[in-house]
């Protein structure tokens, strides 16, 4: 079984983010950039898929500037086989993403994508479905669990309810969320093997995508400051205004 993983570099999320003078976006000067921990979450899925026999292959697939092969190479470091890099400079909405991802599905033709349910840059939790639909596969989003079932896959599913229990045909596509697994560290002589390890480049031009973006940023700004709390003489004022909070 081949898997395609789809892995993004963003804002590493220790680092706190700062919003330009301008208002026009978020300042990623001299700041430390890593992969988007949804997608960590895939590929550590995909590798254990191949521990376990079930994969055979795995494939990951970045959409972003030169400096994006540094995420590929830290996913081929954990145990993918090669990687693919969609090369631009361009920021590339949700919907573009799923179009190019498609595009290299149909070459690549694997039997499982496993997808980071959102990116924490833009959180936009769009991309897995979007692709499914594309390619017209089944999907399991959120995944809790994920387990071969002869022919199928079997997806535990997180909802508001609880668990939720779908079987996939193959191929298909699966978003996964934070309690699937805990992403390992890569070994330094997995990263200095990860260096050996074939990369292929393109433009998303070589797919016949528009990746023009269709919405256009107003304005960033930072979230409003906290107040500070205050001190309360005994616990009758505490429970007096936590009864009157919502009021005020």
């Amino acid at each position: 079984m081949k898997v395609l993983v789809p892995v993004k570099r963003v804002i590493d999320y220790n680092v706190k983010v700062r919003v330009k003078p301008d208002q026009t976006g978020v300042d990623l000067a001299n700041v430390k950039m890593s992969m988007n921990p949804f997608d960590e979450i895939s590929v550590e899925e995909a590798v254990r898929l191949k521990e376990a026999g079930v994969a055979t292959e795995i494939v990951v697939v970045s959409i972003g500037p030169q400096q994006a092969q540094e995420t590929i190479r830290t996913a081929l470091a954990m145990g993918a086989d090669r990687g693919i890099l969609i090369k631009t400079d361009a920021t590339v909405e949700p919907l573009a993403v799923a179009k190019l991802l498609a595009k290299v599905a149909e070459e690549e033709k694997p039997d499982l994508v496993l997808v980071g349910k959102q990116a924490i840059d833009d959180d936009s939790n769009q991309t897995g479905q979007m692709l499914a639909a594309l390619l017209d596969w089944p999907q399991g989003t959120f995944a809790f669990k994920v387990e071969k079932d002869g022919d199928a896959l079997k997806v535990t599913r997180e909802v508001d309810g609880g668990l939720q229990t779908v079987k996939l045909a193959l191929p298909a596509v699966v978003t996964v969320d934070l309690r699937l697994n805990e992403p390992r560290y890569a070994s330094l002589p997995n990263i200095m093997k990860a260096k050996k390890k074939p990369i292929d480049e393109k433009a998303p031009d070589a797919y016949g995508v528009d990746i023009s973006p269709r919405l256009t940023v107003v304005k960033v700004t930072e979230p409003p400051t906290r107040s500070a709390g205050i001190k309360v003489e005994d616990v009758a004022t505490l429970v007096s205004k936590l009864k009157t909070a919502g009021a005020v």
